[in-house]
C-alpha cells in the first residue's frame, strides 16, 4: 500500500470528527478546533511509526518479487492442467503433505444420496364433499 493511499485511508477516517456537531468547540491557536488538532496529530505519529514498516514491505516487496515471478512461469502449466482435471474442488479434502514431501488431495466419501421422502397427500383421495 502505498502512503499515498495510507494517508487518504486514514483522512477519510477522521473525517466524522470534523463533521461532529454540538457544543461550540474550543479553538487552537491558529483557528482549528482541538478535535481537529488532536485527530491531526494522532495521524502524524501514526504515519511516523508505520514509515519504518511500509519501508521494510517495500523491500521485502522487491526481493520476493523475482521468486514470484519465477514460480508462477514453472508451476502455472502445471496448476493449469489441475484447475482443468478437478471438476468440483468441494469433492476433496484439505490437501495433505506426506512425510516424504508429497502432496496429496483426497476426495470426500460419496454419500448415497438420500432416499425421497415419502409425501403424504393431504388432499384425499376420493371426491370431495362440501
Amino acid at each position: 500500500m502505498t502512503r499515498a493511499a495510507l494517508a487518504l485511508i486514514l483522512a477519510l477516517a477522521a473525517a466524522p470528527l470534523a463533521a461532529e456537531e454540538g457544543a461550540p468547540a474550543e479553538r487552537a491557536e491558529d483557528g482549528r478546533n482541538l478535535m481537529e488538532e488532536g485527530a491531526r496529530l494522532f495521524f502524524r505519529g501514526l504515519m511516523s511509526e508505520l514509515d519504518p514498516a511500509l519501508d521494510e514491505l517495500e523491500g521485502m516487496a522487491g526481493e520476493i518479487g523475482p521468486a514470484v515471478r519465477d514460480f508462477a512461469r514453472e508451476m502455472g502449466p502445471a496448476l493449469a492442467e489441475l484447475l482443468e482435471r478437478v471438476e468440483d474442488w468441494s469433492a476433496y479434502h484439505p490437501p495433505e503433505m506426506l512425510p516424504n514431501g508429497d502432496i496429496i488431495l483426497r476426495r470426500k466419501e460419496e454419500r448415497a444420496p438420500p432416499p425421497p421422502a415419502e409425501e403424504e397427500d393431504a388432499a384425499p383421495s376420493g371426491p370431495v364433499e362440501l
